[in-house]
Protein backbone atom coordinates (compact mmCIF):
# COMPACT_ATOMS: atom_id res chain seq x y z
CA UNK A 1 0.00 0.00 0.00
CA UNK A 2 1.13 3.55 -0.77
CA UNK A 3 0.15 6.47 1.48
CA UNK A 4 -1.07 9.29 -0.73
CA UNK A 5 -2.50 11.88 1.67
CA UNK A 6 -3.11 12.44 5.37
CA UNK A 7 -6.81 12.87 6.21
CA UNK A 8 -5.89 15.95 8.26
CA UNK A 9 -4.53 17.62 5.10
CA UNK A 10 -8.00 17.60 3.51
CA UNK A 11 -10.35 20.19 4.96
CA UNK A 12 -14.07 19.42 5.16
CA UNK A 13 -15.87 20.59 2.02
CA UNK A 14 -12.71 20.97 -0.05
CA UNK A 15 -10.77 19.13 -2.75
CA UNK A 16 -7.09 18.42 -3.22
CA UNK A 17 -5.11 17.34 -6.27
CA UNK A 18 -2.65 14.48 -5.81
CA UNK A 19 0.21 13.11 -7.90
CA UNK A 20 1.76 9.70 -7.30
CA UNK A 21 4.25 8.16 -9.73
CA UNK A 22 3.20 10.65 -12.44
CA UNK A 23 -0.46 9.64 -12.05
CA UNK A 24 -2.96 12.35 -11.19
CA UNK A 25 -5.90 12.00 -8.83
CA UNK A 26 -7.95 14.22 -6.59
CA UNK A 27 -9.70 13.76 -3.31
CA UNK A 28 -12.69 15.45 -1.73
CA UNK A 29 -13.84 15.43 1.87
CA UNK A 30 -17.59 15.90 2.26
CA UNK A 31 -19.64 15.18 5.39
CA UNK A 32 -16.63 13.42 6.90
CA UNK A 33 -16.35 11.01 3.94
CA UNK A 34 -13.41 10.91 1.53
CA UNK A 35 -13.76 10.36 -2.21
CA UNK A 36 -10.87 9.66 -4.60
CA UNK A 37 -11.01 9.91 -8.40
CA UNK A 38 -8.62 9.97 -11.35
CA UNK A 39 -8.13 13.55 -12.50
CA UNK A 40 -9.60 12.95 -15.96
CA UNK A 41 -12.87 14.14 -17.41
CA UNK A 42 -14.70 11.28 -19.17
CA UNK A 43 -15.43 13.68 -22.08
CA UNK A 44 -11.90 14.40 -23.36
CA UNK A 45 -9.62 13.00 -20.66
CA UNK A 46 -8.54 16.51 -19.64
CA UNK A 47 -7.65 17.46 -16.05
CA UNK A 48 -10.68 18.72 -14.15
CA UNK A 49 -9.38 21.52 -11.93
CA UNK A 50 -9.47 25.15 -13.00
CA UNK A 51 -6.89 26.18 -10.40
CA UNK A 52 -4.64 24.15 -8.09
CA UNK A 53 -6.81 22.02 -5.76
CA UNK A 54 -10.03 23.57 -7.21
CA UNK A 55 -12.26 20.73 -8.38
CA UNK A 56 -15.59 21.89 -6.92
CA UNK A 57 -18.22 24.35 -8.13
CA UNK A 58 -18.79 27.66 -6.33
CA UNK A 59 -21.13 26.03 -3.78
CA UNK A 60 -18.77 23.08 -3.19
CA UNK A 61 -21.76 20.85 -3.94
CA UNK A 62 -20.54 19.27 -7.21
CA UNK A 63 -17.29 18.47 -9.00
CA UNK A 64 -16.91 20.77 -12.01
CA UNK A 65 -14.75 20.25 -15.08
CA UNK A 66 -12.86 23.39 -16.03
CA UNK A 67 -12.84 22.57 -19.76
CA UNK A 68 -16.56 22.42 -20.59
CA UNK A 69 -18.25 22.94 -17.22
CA UNK A 70 -19.52 19.37 -16.77
CA UNK A 71 -20.92 18.74 -13.28
CA UNK A 72 -20.46 15.51 -11.34
CA UNK A 73 -21.90 14.19 -8.09
CA UNK A 74 -19.23 14.00 -5.41
CA UNK A 75 -20.49 10.72 -3.95
CA UNK A 76 -20.29 8.58 -7.10
CA UNK A 77 -18.76 10.69 -9.89
CA UNK A 78 -21.94 10.59 -12.00
CA UNK A 79 -22.07 13.38 -14.60
CA UNK A 80 -25.31 15.33 -14.22
CA UNK A 81 -24.72 18.03 -16.86
CA UNK A 82 -22.35 18.76 -19.71
CA UNK A 83 -20.98 16.92 -22.74
CA UNK A 84 -20.36 13.69 -20.77
CA UNK A 85 -23.82 13.56 -19.14
CA UNK A 86 -24.59 10.05 -17.90
CA UNK A 87 -20.94 8.98 -17.72
CA UNK A 88 -18.88 8.66 -14.54
CA UNK A 89 -15.55 9.79 -13.21
CA UNK A 90 -13.37 6.78 -12.45
CA UNK A 91 -12.97 6.18 -8.74
CA UNK A 92 -9.64 5.04 -7.30
CA UNK A 93 -10.04 2.25 -4.71
CA UNK A 94 -8.48 3.14 -1.36
CA UNK A 95 -8.45 2.38 2.34
CA UNK A 96 -7.91 4.63 5.33
CA UNK A 97 -5.35 3.36 7.81
CA UNK A 98 -4.08 5.36 10.80
CA UNK A 99 -5.52 8.53 9.28
CA UNK A 100 -3.79 8.03 5.92
CA UNK A 101 -5.53 7.51 2.58
CA UNK A 102 -3.75 4.53 1.05
CA UNK A 103 -3.87 2.95 -2.41
CA UNK A 104 -2.73 -0.53 -3.41
CA UNK A 105 0.36 -0.27 -5.65
CA UNK A 106 -1.06 -2.89 -8.01
CA UNK A 107 -4.23 -0.85 -8.52
CA UNK A 108 -2.33 2.39 -8.97
CA UNK A 109 -2.37 2.53 -12.73
CA UNK A 110 -4.08 5.14 -14.80
CA UNK A 111 -7.29 3.95 -16.45
CA UNK A 112 -6.93 3.16 -20.11
CA UNK A 113 -10.48 3.89 -21.17
CA UNK A 114 -12.91 6.69 -20.51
Amino acid sequence: MISIVDMDDIDEGTSKGLEVNNLYMFTIKKDGQVYLYWNRCPHLGTPLEWEEDRFLDADAALIQCSTHGALFQIEDGHCLAGPCKGKYLQAVPFIIENGMVMVDEKLLKQPTSL
